[in-house]
């Protein structure tokens, strides 16, 4: 039977696999190109999530983080994290996020999850944490940015899906999925009308 910890980090990985997975098979330009209105974008979601892993996993527990993080800099621009610059490669953010990964593995193995840590970032009445918070909140933050790409990634090319494979969407051709989308878009204006909207 696995152990709590285990439990944990089994769920984080999954989640890390899924964010990764939406990257495959894509240009560039369709790696970095905003596609909602705050400029959420493949990269940025993957360099934002390897920033928050490092900072909750390693450096809330007394581990540095493996690589320089230049957009948490003094100075930096807001939401640097956020999106890659023309001089970030594809290849340097998926090494960033291995190498985070790879990190946060081995403080993994070597934190018991009633370990204790500091967050310095939330107000000071509040800053501990349990190892098993981190590992809880670091899985939450990387589904909901693996949601975020799964929708992204669909807007592009029409791929979706959990992880390959997979799809998780009951089956159907072209058309059927054409007036699926017209029932629930139906089924939306009716009940706007019938609110008075």
């Amino acid at each position: 039977m696995e152990t709590t910890k285990e439990t944990l980090h089994r769920y984080l990985q999954q989640q890390r696999e899924a964010l990764r997975w939406k990257l495959e098979g894509l240009g560039e330009r369709d790696l970095r190109r905003p596609l909602t209105p705050t400029g959420t974008n493949l990269l940025g979601l993957v360099k934002h999530v390897a920033s928050v892993e490092v900072g909750y996993l390693s450096e809330c527990f007394g581990r540095p983080a493996p690589v320089e993080l230049p957009w948490f800099a003094e100075g930096a621009e807001d939401n640097a994290d956020m999106w890659a610059t023309a001089d970030e490669s594809t290849a340097d953010i998926l090494a960033l996020y291995d190498t985070v990964i790879a990190h946060d593995d081995t403080v993994i193995e070597e934190l018991d999850v009633d370990a204790v840590g500091e967050v310095p970032w939330w107000p000071e009445e509040r800053r501990s944490i349990t190892f098993a918070e981190a590992l809880v909140r670091c899985t939450a933050e990387t589904a909901r940015h693996a949601g975020h790409a799964d929708i992204v990634r669909e807007l592009i090319d029409g791929e979706s899906g959990y992880r390959p494979g997979v799809d998780n969407l009951p089956p159907g051709d072209e058309g059927w999925w054409r007036d699926y989308v017209a029932r629930v878009q139906a089924a939306a204006d009716d009940a706007a009308r019938r609110a008075g909207e």
